[in-house]
């Protein structure tokens, strides 16, 4: 019989709680939800102490971290596309230093900093370009380890003073 009464004590705490839950601003609900759930959280590992059984507790954690340890060299690999999937879901503009590398990129360099990326003094010949362009994509190439930003600012430097 006691049971009962316990069982509808709940059932009304829980209805008015529920009702005063969708009154509230969703900032409060969230706050609310924190607090609700670390102290479930705390109040089970009480009773997980008290009682002696806390032994599975450990075991998971340890299970856990195992896990983590194997997967985070896996997810290193991905972090460029997981960063890509960020930003295009959250909506993110680019930084400053992205729009002002693309449009380096678009041909947006002079004659001058051309010379000075491959290098050279300003009035120098076809085949010291061609000449310093080889030997600066040779260190600088990607496929050698060498950064794509890099060997497009050569390439560019090279097309900008040929074509001039």
């Amino acid at each position: 019989m006691i049971q009962i009464y316990l069982i509808l004590f709940l059932l009304i705490i829980i209805y008015f709680a529920g009702r005063t839950f969708l009154k509230t601003s969703p900032a409060l609900f969230a706050k609310y939800t924190k607090i609700i759930i670390f102290s479930i959280i705390g109040l089970l590992v009480l009773l997980l102490t008290a009682t002696g059984r806390l032994n599975w507790l450990f075991a998971l954690i340890g299970l856990a971290v195992a896990f983590l340890m194997r997967l985070i060299p896996m997810l290193l690999n991905y972090a460029p596309h997981i960063q890509r999937l960020w930003h295009s879901f959250s909506g993110s503009k680019k930084s400053s230093s992205q729009r002002q590398e693309t449009n380096s990129n678009k041909g947006k360099m002079s004659v001058e900093e051309a010379y000075e990326v491959l290098g050279l003094k300003p009035g120098a010949s076809k085949d010291s370009i061609i000449a310093a362009h080889r030997k600066l994509i040779q260190k600088n190439h990607p496929d050698r380890g060498g950064s794509d930003y890099l060997a497009s600012k050569i390439n560019l430097a090279k097309n900008i003073l040929i074509n001039k």
